[in-house]
């Protein structure tokens, strides 16, 4: 897929715990990008913060947190971002979701392994 110059960052931020159905609510999303096409998906992994209750999620080594913040970042056109908010709004009990105007320095995708 070529991305424009111009595309858009869509960042979710949800936590580690959060469900769609009995699959993880990242794993969901990242699946249903693919699902569409998407140019690409990445979940990243906080170690420490918190959201709209203010509740504290972290990781230490004597409170061990399971529910630790996740950020899935998709880079993409905004026609594509904006027709996978719907899906959004459908799976996602909690948590924020950004957009942002980005420029796009490289994209490629290479070749795949043999």
């Amino acid at each position: 897929m070529h991305l424009p110059a111009e595309a858009e960052l869509l960042r979710i931020h949800i936590g580690e715990g959060d469900r769609c159905g009995h699959q993880p609510l990242y794993e969901a999303i990242v699946l249903e990008a693919r699902r569409r096409g998407m140019a690409g998906a990445t979940v990243l992994r906080g170690i420490m913060g918190f959201g709209a209750h203010s509740h504290l999620h972290t990781h230490k080594v004597l409170r061990l947190s399971e529910d630790l913040p996740l950020v899935i970042e998709i880079v993409d056109t905004p026609e594509r971002i904006a027709e996978l908010l719907p899906y959004l709004e459908q799976v996602m009990a909690e948590g924020l979701v950004t957009r942002e105007k980005v420029r796009v320095a490289v994209h490629r995708a290479g070749q795949a392994p043999a």
